[in-house]
């Protein structure tokens, strides 16, 4: 549920752990609250399911907001450099218990920075604007992109929503612009070519989001 990514490339181990592989004086704390997610990526590691299960982030049930709460405590607060939320599945899918989380982070952890990866359509699973409620909760949302057209986006993604997804998508980015200081989409390196990346950054520049390009995690 709550574990430390020692590397690019995602080799994730629970935080008490991950102090004893590296020397890194603080680390990020990567907090996965459910494996349902409303999106069927084609490269997601959920594919792998032999993998994914014997990953520290694949959860067996989904933890309520004590149990998040006491685990978050047993992190030393002076090793944390971010708090980010993220995982297999879709952290908006619960809604209610993530941003009840949110808040007891900024009350227990003052300073430490907070971060949201997300697939963007939490507006389509709760059928209304969501991103006022992450006000003073967030200091950055990273969104995934994945695609500069609708179509492709939907053949990459499989989103249950259909096509009406990426708008659905870059609508809720332009949202969190209001609440959020730093928002981010981002797309994958190795199922986009140059030319797709650049038709991406042009959607972000047009919008003035920020466009990160990011490495494909096989393990």
């Amino acid at each position: 549920m709550i574990v430390y990514a020692t590397h690019k490339g995602g080799k994730y181990l629970p935080f008490e752990e991950s102090l004893k592989v590296d020397n890194v004086s603080k680390r990020g704390l990567y907090v996965n609250i459910t494996n349902r997610c409303n999106c069927d990526c084609v490269f997601c590691l959920r594919q792998k399911k032999k993998m994914a299960e014997q990953s520290t982030l694949w959860l067996k049930t989904e933890p309520t907001i004590d149990e998040i709460k006491s685990e978050l405590l047993k992190v030393p607060s002076s090793l944390i450099n971010e708090v980010v939320f993220c995982g297999f599945g879709e952290p908006t899918l619960r809604l209610k218990e993530l941003i009840s989380v949110l808040k007891f982070v900024k009350e227990k952890f003052p300073g430490i920075p907070t971060r949201l990866n997300t697939n963007g359509l939490g507006e389509l699973a709760h059928v209304r604007e969501i991103a006022a409620d992450f006000a003073g909760l967030l200091d950055v949302v990273s969104i995934s992109l994945n695609a500069s057209t609708a179509e492709r986006y939907l053949k990459l993604t499989r989103a249950e929503y259909g096509l009406k997804s990426y708008e659905a998508m870059l609508k809720f980015a332009e949202h969190m612009k209001a609440y959020v200081p730093k928002v981010v989409l981002t797309i994958v390196d190795h199922v986009n070519s140059p030319e797709e990346i650049e038709r991406c950054r042009k959607i972000c520049a047009e919008r003035n989001l920020t466009l990160r390009v990011r490495p494909y995690e096989d393990s």
